[in-house]
């Protein structure tokens, strides 16, 4: 009914049968598009396939009326849409917060309405990441947060709030990225002006943890894996960790979605979840199936070999992606427990199951690996990326390499 096209965006009402709201109504809804992607919003006008059919040509008041209200709604979406594509920062993120100034112009409701935007996009880890930033910041300062209140006082008050709450700096630092990424989409939007943004030089600068990450030696990954205390649940999970170390280093998330049609002959091919949508290069990932891998899939795999069904039948493949990851999340949590027990009793503290990812990376270096073939073994798009993921593991190497410019006596 109405139409327009800002560059590549798209704006238009569209009557939604999918469901009925009201008996045999449906729902009236604007939407855009943009870049392949797509938001619905609603005008809160209902009606009957019928109605809707006689819409554009009666002259009933009752149904001009009714035009008037989804065109009044349109215009206010299609209004922001264009001053957004003419200051060339149109994201729907932006839209989104552009659209909640009139009700509530504060931070908390931009979180909502990022959180319901990544749910749409069935991006459920992302999804939980900032239902806990708004969380942590609701109980910070309260459920009406304006933006004006953002400044960079605000944020290291709210970085103090953290650290004594019992945060990393690891933690700090992505619950201020997220804020930040808040803060970005308001500017672009703009709600906040250049001369009161608060990241920055001489601003606030967001902290960088150093995450403790381990890489285990040899001697340690057999201790590992002949590991058993006569328990299924121990072998189960300790086997998963190997497999993981041993399929370049994948990760649970990756490991548990796993499907027969990945394996291609004699090797797993396979996209990381964690990367996929945001890298323009989708890199595929083979791994060599060893045969301490065929053995853990021959032991704990889905004796069901069809292509579609998943290897390690956690999930079903059936499930919502938000209850896909609260399955992992719980599979995981499980394992950790294991590996925590496991690292106990053959000596290895901080033993999880991202262990494997370092443990895999660094073996290969140690071993006289080229760096291009590691990076491309654990899906990074650039060498740096994997210079400094390798780089923090090597701190014993650095205490034994020191030792040895006092060995006198070698």
């Amino acid at each position: 009914m109405f139409n327009s096209t800002h560059g590549s965006i798209t704006v238009s009402t569209f009557f939604d049968m999918r469901r009925a709201v009201s008996g045999d109504k449906y729902p009236v809804k604007i939407r855009v598009r943009y870049k392949r992607d797509r938001r619905d919003y609603v005008t809160g006008k209902k009606m009957t396939i019928e109605e809707w059919n006689k819409l554009p040509e009666t002259k009933s008041v009752k149904f001009t009326g009714m035009k008037r209200d989804i065109q009044a709604s349109f215009k206010i979406i299609d209004d922001i849409v264009w001053e957004l594509f003419n200051t060339d920062s149109f994201t729907f993120d932006a839209l989104n917060i552009r659209l909640s100034k009139g009700t509530s112009h504060t931070i908390n409701t931009a979180f909502k309405a990022k959180i319901d935007n990544l749910e749409n996009d069935g991006r459920a880890g992302t999804q939980l990441y900032y239902n806990a930033v708004l969380n942590s910041i609701t109980a910070f300062r309260g459920e009406q947060i304006k933006f004006s209140d953002i400044t960079s006082d605000w944020l290291r008050n709210y970085e103090r709030h953290m650290l004594n709450d019992g945060k990393t700096y690891t933690t700090v630092g992505m619950y201020m990225r997220a804020v930040r990424a808040i803060v970005n989409e308001a500017k672009r939007g703009g709600l906040i002006k250049e001369s009161l943004y608060p990241f920055g030089k001489d601003r606030y600068e967001i902290p960088t943890g150093e995450g403790r990450k381990l890489a285990l030696t040899m001697q340690q990954i057999k201790a590992v894996v002949t590991y058993s205390d006569g328990r299924e649940a121990t072998e189960r999970y300790r086997d998963l960790w190997f497999f993981s170390y041993l399929c370049n280093g994948i990760n649970f998330t990756d490991l548990l979605n796993l499907k027969y049609s990945n394996i291609a002959g004699d090797e797993i091919c396979f996209y990381r979840q964690k990367t996929i949508r945001t890298s323009k290069v989708k890199k595929e990932i083979q791994a060599t199936i060893t045969p301490e891998m065929q053995a853990i899939i021959d032991r704990w795999g889905n004796p069901d070999k069809k292509s579609n069904n998943i290897i390690f039948s956690y999930l079903t493949g059936n499930e919502t992606p938000m209850q896909a990851k609260k399955k992992i999340l719980d599979v995981t949590k499980r394992a950790n427990r294991k590996l925590k027990a496991i690292g106990a009793a053959v000596g290895i503290e901080g033993l999880t199951t991202y262990t494997a990812r370092h443990s895999y990376a660094t073996v290969l270096k140690r071993s006289g690996a080229n760096i291009a073939f590691i990076s491309e073994s654990l899906g990074h798009n650039d060498l740096k990326t994997t210079e400094n993921y390798l780089a923090s593991f090597e701190k014993d190497e650095r205490r034994k390499n020191a030792a040895l410019l006092t060995n006198f006596d070698a």
